[in-house]
């Protein structure tokens, strides 16, 4: 499915892709060829395309990795005493998804794999046990990584050079046959969920090559998307941005919404429609379908933990999953803002007042904020630190959720997610940084000058030091910088680049564990800040305030670190490397449902976040119940089902309900039948679009002016 004829216009019947008719089937007109001409030039340029040298050594490596498994399995079947004629037969299939799979890899990609097995090899002993002690005796194999407990269960290695991500799913046939239909729903007769999950990306990459109108215009502004949100820095699933399924799933319901447009124009037409989508509307290429074999899909009516999500992005392939449930609300905050960086690049190309070279304009990330958090990830040597690193890396999200949580966001991080390496230290080194803000359009309340989230670190780092394969050495250090106490390593020259001469602020009375005001705009992509006024210069430096404590703090304290490791430097700066594991008190005050809000004794209460036991069916009412009925009277499409995702907190589970008194139904009742029966028919400027499709109502495209924060994150020992 996914494509249907819904009319004619003369002789050619115009065919509707996805749920929803074209918002225009306008074809490209001699400069936008010229256009496209001009982007394609620019992507080869950039290096995005792979050599015919190198797809050669790529398809000789998923040759030789066949081989191997089929080996593997005909070993087992012999070993368990099945007859001659089945040790012949016996068989595995490799499949791959993701970039390669799409067709739109670049220089150096790794290669997401599946090995698909029959049902008597299993994941646990076979795969991570004796395939890995296969693969571990080849010399083409290097750095290999099993992560059995990740979300899909991975072998991670570099087989002659090239990085491959091999994935495993036994399913229900005593013979694999070499030409199995993974698209077919029976693959998924009598399989657990990590199975599901684990042939869901080879299933989800067909399915978004058959709904696009046209492949070669899908995969090369794919490949333009994806080079910008790197250069952007909002690709990064295990960040809490998105990776390259959802940028993918993205692209493609904008195909879907232009069936005839070029790449030019698809670039131009995908900042302007996410630029006004009304998150958290979900984008589907396809309705969600219901099967008979009870897979949780995603559906916000049922769900209740479906109902948090920010940015729904579902997969086309049943059970249909949201993609992007990492997202937080400060994570889509800054993709709302990339999107309209986008978005205004676009409209000067089109003016020809700009190249393609200015979308593709580095994100300027030390010189948008005032205020950073720095973790240092340290390990002995080279192979402990890529598995602590990947360890730490896949938690970061949660330092985010978990700062958001107990300041009720009111303070904002964006996780950044380039890797930085301090190479003057003795040992493995990586470090990873966060920009922070007070969230926009708030008004400041007496006492919350200043936050204080030691408790909310100290949490953090005992949750990371909790890990399974933890080894001496192996440590985590989190501390914060101004921005002019960035290191010097985190700049590709080794040094800072000049930045423009401003006028000299003679304020400088403020304490040595505070820092001034956390949000700066004076990069070159946001407006600059009036100057501040002399009563907000009386209130930075009044002594009364008082600090906004996470509730961690209540209960936890963070002692100075003097652990002696040789991996450490002295923090000279305004750092805070709090407390071992053992410091952290084991009943925090975050366990209890506390309105997080009312901490600060104000009173006043913008959201409330709720703890609950996983195992717990029942939650707080609140006004995400009333949206939740909206949507369900709705008959909207996009209110259909979507597979729900587990937190990724061991015990707990959050369950946030807002306390706005804003009530607006994900899809109200004016706006479900526009979606619904399409959008606007030759949409070609932002108000058309915009007439149907709102800004979210947490996005505020003003410069907002506010007091000065500080923020506490030093010790007190």
């Amino acid at each position: 499915m996914g494509s249907s004829e819904v009319g004619s216009t003369g002789a050619h019947t115009l065919k509707q892709y996805g749920v929803t008719k074209p918002i225009s089937v306008a074809g490209p007109t001699e400069t936008d060829l010229q256009r496209t001409a001009e982007l394609e030039k620019f992507l080869v340029e950039a290096g995005l395309y792979e050599s015919t040298e190198e797809a050669a050594r790529r398809e000789e490596v998923l040759g030789q990795l066949d081989l191997i498994v089929k080996s593997w399995v005909k070993q087992l079947t012999s070993q368990r005493g099945y007859t001659d004629q089945m040790v012949e037969e016996a068989n595995a299939v490799l499949f791959t998804f993701g970039s390669y799979r799409l067709g739109v890899n670049g220089r150096g990609a790794d290669i997401d794999t599946l090995c698909i097995g029959p049902s008597y090899v299993n994941r646990e002993e076979d795969f991570f046990i004796i395939l890995h002690e296969i693969l571990s005796e080849r010399e083409e194999v290097t750095e290999l990584q099993p992560v059995p407990d990740a979300h899909v269960p991975v072998m991670k290695f570099k087989f002659n050079g090239i990085s491959i991500d091999l994935l495993y799913a036994s399913v229900s046939l005593l013979v694999v046959p070499e030409d199995l239909d993974i698209s077919h729903g029976s693959v998924l007769y009598n399989v657990d969920e990590p199975t599901v999950r684990s042939l869901n990306g080879c299933r989800v990459a067909d399915q978004i090559l058959r709904l696009v109108p046209n492949v070669e215009n899908f995969r090369t502004t794919l490949r333009c998307l994806k080079l910008w949100a790197k250069r952007r820095g909002v690709y990064s699933n295990v960040t809490g941005f998105l990776g390259g399924v959802n940028w993918a799933l993205l692209v493609a319901r904008v195909c879907q919404l232009y069936p005839n447009a070029v790449s030019s124009m698809l670039v131009s037409r995908f900042f302007r429609v996410y630029t006004q989508w009304r998150w958290p509307n979900p984008v589907m290429l396809c309705a969600i379908e219901e099967d008979e074999l009870g897979f949780p899909v995603w559906d916000p009516r049922k769900n209740p933990r479906d109902r948090t999500h920010q940015m729904p992005i579902i997969t086309p392939a049943y059970p249909c999953m949201n993609s992007s449930y990492n997202v937080s609300t400060s994570t889509l905050r800054v993709m709302n803002e990339q999107f309209q960086f986008g978005n205004r690049i676009c409209e000067e190309i089109e003016l020809n007042k700009a190249s393609w070279n200015a979308l593709f304009e580095p994100y300027h990330f030390f010189e948008s904020y005032k205020n950073y958090l720095q973790v240092d990830i340290i390990a002995t040597d080279s192979d402990d630190l890529r598995i602590w690193k990947g360890w730490v890396e896949s938690r970061l999200r949660q330092l985010t959720l978990k700062i958001e949580r107990d300041t009720s966001g009111m303070l904002q991080c964006h996780p950044y997610p380039n890797e930085y390496i301090d190479n003057s230290r003795r040992c493995g080194h990586s470090a990873f940084f966060m920009g922070l803000q007070r969230t926009q359009g708030l008004r400041i309340q007496e006492g919350q000058q200043q936050f204080d989230i030691r408790g909310t670190v100290d949490e953090f780092k005992h949750s990371v030091n909790m890990y399974m394969f933890w080894k001496p050495g192996m440590e985590i250090h989190v501390s914060h910088v101004r921005r002019k106490q960035i290191p010097s390593f985190v700049f590709p020259e080794g040094y800072r680049r000049p930045r423009p001469s401003k006028p000299i602020n003679t304020q400088n009375s403020e304490k040595a564990n505070t820092v001034e005001d956390e949000h700066d705009h004076g990069s070159s992509e946001r407006k600059p800040k009036r100057k501040m006024s002399v009563e907000e210069d009386d209130m930075k430096s009044s002594p009364g305030k008082r600090a906004f404590v996470s509730p961690t703090q209540l209960k936890s304290s963070s002692p100075d670190l003097s652990n002696g490791s040789p991996c450490s430097k002295p923090e000279v700066q305004c750092g805070v490397i709090v407390g071992t594991p053992q410091s952290v008190s084991s009943s925090p005050g975050w366990q209890t449902p506390t309105a997080l809000s009312d901490l600060d004794g104000s009173g006043g209460r913008s959201s409330t976040a709720y703890l609950k036991p996983k195992d717990s069916s029942e939650a707080p009412s609140g006004p995400s119940d009333q949206r939740m009925r909206s949507l369900k009277d709705s008959s909207d499409v996009n209110g259909n089902a979507s597979s729900s995702n587990d937190m990724e907190d061991a015990n707990l589970e959050p369950v946030v309900y807002s306390c706005s008194t804003a009530t607006e139904p994900i899809l109200d009742k004016e706006s479900a039948p526009v979606l619904q029966n399409g959008l606007v028919d030759e949409l070609e400027k932002n108000a058309a679009l915009g007439a149907v499709m709102k800004l979210h109502e947490g996005v505020n495209t003003e410069s907002v002016q506010k007091p000065v924060m500080r923020l506490s994150l030093t010790t007190t020992a």
